[in-house]
């Protein structure tokens, strides 16, 4: 990543998300029901390189006892480069502020990124206690 990148907090234009979301394998609904999640979000953070949306990641929830991370999505000629690390860092920006004690954030990990998010205080959950999936209590 040798270009200027921009790191803001808009939603991208549903056409923009969709494509991202397809570089990363995942189907997309319809433009109205992207159009409408991308409404519906609690925060957003973008990154664009040459003004072209390269990565994305957003909280979803009720914003007071649940949060929800979504769509933490690199371009894949972007991946590997500290683009996934500087959305968490977004992220955990945005829940610092916003969380108060005994809030839950929750995520869905791709299989293998497990690490990645148990970098930024997030654990497994091994199906025992809180059923599958990972969570963090603020």
């Amino acid at each position: 990543m040798s270009a200027p990148i921009e790191i803001l907090n808009i939603a991208p234009e549903p056409q923009d998300f969709m494509r991202l979301r397809e570089s990363a394998g995942w189907r997309n609904p319809d433009l109205q029901t992207v159009t409408e999640s991308i409404a519906n979000t609690l925060f957003w953070v973008t990154i664009w390189l040459n003004k072209n949306l390269v990565a994305t990641a957003r909280i979803v929830g009720d914003g007071n006892m649940y949060f929800y991370i979504q769509d933490v999505i690199v371009l894949p000629s972007e991946q590997g480069q500290g683009v996934g690390s500087l959305l968490m860092n977004e992220i955990e920006t945005y829940l610092h502020r916003r969380c108060a004690a005994g809030a839950t954030v929750g995520l869905l990990s791709a299989f293998g990124k497990e690490a990645f998010y148990q970098r930024f205080g997030y654990s497994i959950r091994n199906g025992e206690t809180l059923g599958f999936g990972m969570c963090k209590f603020m």
